[in-house]
């Protein structure tokens, strides 16, 4: 089982049926270290599901920086599905959440070379 860590679309119940085929369960945490941004979309499939062309997309932050959000578990065939919605603006990296938790998350491609480790 893998953990994700979702601070936008992912979270909203109808974008998971379109991704996922099915509501995910969520439970509240939060990103230390990070904040939001917004980026323009301009997938059509990703856009007619979202509702919206612009998301947020998460940028390094100062270390009093902190992004709400939810995790999600997800077997490999849902973590590939959240792979293939997310474009090439976002790149998938392991984060440790304000929990203690590991998980992946989506932020900037151009930021990801930019995180320690």
């Amino acid at each position: 089982m893998h953990v994700l860590f979702s601070y936008g679309t992912l979270m909203d119940p109808v974008v998971q049926e379109g991704v996922f085929g099915r509501r995910m369960r969520t439970i509240p945490d939060a990103l230390p270290g990070f904040r939001v941004d917004s980026v323009t979309i301009t997938d059509p499939e990703v856009i007619a599901l979202s509702g919206t062309d612009t998301h947020r997309i998460l940028r390094p932050g100062s270390s009093e920086a902190r992004v709400p959000g939810a995790r999600l578990e997800l077997d490999d065939d849902a973590l590939a599905a959240a792979d293939d919605y997310e474009v090439d603006d976002y790149r998938r990296v392991e984060v440790v959440l304000a929990s203690g938790v590991s998980a992946w998350v989506y932020l900037a491609h151009d930021e990801a070379s930019t995180l320690p480790g």
